[in-house]
């Protein structure tokens, strides 16, 4: 007889899919992925790359991971997941601590021959009971199966071995009750230039679904909830073609040009990628010799009336940070783009942290102030890319973007915006009848906000020269007049603080009562937000308020700091962005929460960290 299957009806629930870095776990889990958006289910992913290219196959060191969190009000990818999909035995032993209590792994049971045990450093040839696995463990013969489905494809061996993942997801699709025809769309678009493939893996991906559904796996399956969604079109979206897309949508609704100047660095590369594809919406991309020449070829398409940005991550930024600074005395716009990284120097260059906000405020020579935000999820990307530009081009000035590897690797569900949504661009061009009157001088200024006229090169009476020595406050000639580089100084800095005029305020949710302020910046939101929430479910009174502005700062923050007894600051590095507010508002006082081992937080171990502290007299 059959097992009956257990279904269980969850609000959201998470899978990880985990193997070497060639079983294709992270395609696999971005197919899982979309198809869940399409169905409604919001989504969080988390993919986790190992640092190595290619590690040894069935290594530790090699394990490559994809979580992704599917259902309604989900925020993060997850702490634990309920599905744990293990290709061999270094999978299982790296990921098996991140399964819930009574949860699911299945197992290509194929793989865990005595030499793949030894691969993994396992020392008995029980490895379940080894690591004292409390799951559902499901013994799939995922190599066999797929050898089996493929015997009469022609393919060869190898090209056989690599259709495995498909297998898998099939199985997963079965658990979930998601459509084989989302999946298939999926896989028509990958293939379509490679019809064998296309065939082999639609056979093997049926395999595994029909699988499932033939032995009635004595596992729970799962039906998930879906929110009511707004209309629109929906795609399931990463932070970094998010970027990409909003620097874009700045450039329509700024009527300037877009161009790119970078060179490859991970994780940002996919930006670069991104919009080198986008020639048909008139976006120069260009990948220069190194980090310096691509921050200068920026500032030179700047000068000549283009949206210009760079991208890179926190080594890159440090190589930048001279040109960052000519961008800053010519007061031109320039958006950089940091996607941060674990370090210093190469340090985690596949893990993500939150350790360039000190480089990204102060990180040049001289008085050289920039504007500083940072997105809060892989969608918010989209929203501060535009941002980012908007106040560049507006406030005449460089602004950091700074996202994460988390984020920017990470994806969500996505409402493809209308224009309509997103507000005009206006650059602040030089007046005509400044012009007309032959009044006009290369650092004449808007006096409300300080800004300097942009003059697109060619256009008539503003020819003019910029560059990085001081100049006079009136003419814009060369000046070493010690007032004069103060009073230019003191202009620069108040230029950047009444950027704060044009921002949006902060925003607090939770209980008007609360007495503790769980705040945050960038690509933590989602792990802090549902820990805040989490602890007013059992009865703690706890805010949150979360910064997407860092320099300036909202116009609102003191007074949203001043009506807590408490404020507690968490952050994926030893403390920065805390330091930086302590010293802004001393008054304060402030407990901290600090992470940097290259991972997220976890929703628990916030909500322990607030727990203990707000328990300390």
């Amino acid at each position: 007889m059959l097992a009956e299957t257990n279904v269980k009806t969850l609000d959201k629930v998470v899978v990880r899919f985990s193997g070497d870095s060639g079983d294709g776990m992270q395609l696999v889990g971005n197919i899982f992925t979309n198809v869940s958006a399409g169905m409604g289910n919001q989504v969080s992913t988390f993919p986790d790359y190992p640092a190595e290219i290619r590690a040894p196959q069935g290594s530790l060191g090699g394990v490559s991971g994809f979580q992704v969190s599917v259902g309604t009000n989900v925020h993060t990818p997850g702490d634990k997941c309920d599905v744990l999909v293990a290709m061999n035995p270094a999978a299982l032993k790296q990921n098996v601590k991140h399964v819930k209590a009574g949860g699911v792994i299945i197992v290509d049971i194929d793989s865990f021959k005595e030499a793949d045990l030894k691969k993994a450093l396992f020392e008995t040839d029980d490895p379940f009971k080894e690591l004292g696995v409390n799951a559902q463990v499901l013994d799939v013969p995922v190599t066999s199966m797929t050898k089996a489905a493929l015997a009469d494809s022609g393919l060869d061996n190898k090209s056989i071995i690599k259709c495995r993942n498909f297998f898998a997801l099939g199985l997963v699709c079965w658990l979930f009750d998601r459509p084989m025809s989302g999946v298939q769309h999926f896989l028509n678009k990958k293939f379509a230039k490679k019809p064998a493939i296309l065939d082999a893996n639609t056979k093997v991906l049926n395999a595994g679904y029909d699988y499932g559904h033939n032995i009635h796996a004595s596992v729970s399956t799962y039906r998930v909830e879906s929110n009511e969604a707004c209309p629109g079109v929906y795609t399931d979206i990463n932070g970094n073609t998010a970027t990409a897309w909003g620097l874009i949508m700045a450039s329509e609704k700024s009527g300037r040009p877009l161009f790119l100047g970078s060179y490859p660095i991970t994780p940002a590369t996919d930006i670069l990628h991104e919009l080198a594809k986008r020639k048909d919406l008139g976006v120069k991309a260009v990948q220069m010799e190194d980090e310096i020449a691509g921050v200068c070829s920026a500032i030179g398409a700047s000068f000549a009336g283009n949206l210009a940005v760079t991208s890179t991550s926190g080594p890159g930024l440090a190589l930048k940070s001279e040109g960052i600074g000519l961008a800053v005395i010519a007061e031109l716009p320039l958006v950089v783009i940091d996607v941060q990284r674990g370090g210093p120097s190469t340090g985690l260059p596949t893990k993500t942290e939150q350790t360039d906000l000190m480089q990204a405020l102060y990180g040049r020579n001289g008085e050289s102030p920039v504007a500083v935000v940072a997105p809060a999820s892989p969608t918010d990307c989209f929203t501060m890319a535009f941002e980012a530009s908007r106040i560049a081009i507006e406030h005449m000035t460089p602004v950091i973007l700074l996202t994460d590897a988390f984020i920017g690797n990470g994806s969500s569900a996505w409402r493809i915006p209308d224009a309509d949504e997103y507000p005009e661009i206006k650059p602040p061009y030089v007046p005509a009848d400044k012009i007309a009157e032959g009044a006009w001088r290369p650092y004449d200024r808007n006096e409300e906000n300080l800004v300097r006229y942009w003059a697109i090169p060619g256009t008539e009476g503003a020819m003019h020269r910029l560059g990085g020595l001081e100049k006079d406050y009136k003419t814009g000639a060369i000046s070493t007049d010690p007032a004069n580089h103060e009073r230019m100084v003191q202009t620069r800095r108040e230029k950047i603080a009444r950027i704060a005029n044009d921002i949006p305020g902060l925003e607090v949710i939770g209980p008007d009562d609360a007495d503790v302020l769980l705040l945050g910046w960038g690509g933590t939101y989602g792990h802090l937000r549902t820990a805040a929430s989490e602890l007013c479910k059992q009865g703690k009174k706890v805010a949150f308020t979360h910064f997407r502005y860092i320099n300036p700062l909202p116009a609102n923050t003191a007074d949203v700091l001043s009506r807590y007894k408490k404020v507690i600051v968490a952050e994926l590095n030893t403390g920065m962005f805390a330091d930086y507010l302590q010293s802004r508002f001393p008054e304060v006082k402030m407990a901290r929460i600090n992470k940097i081992q290259g991972q997220p937080f976890l929703v628990e171990e916030v909500m322990d960290a607030v727990t203990k502290i707000m328990e300390e007299k």
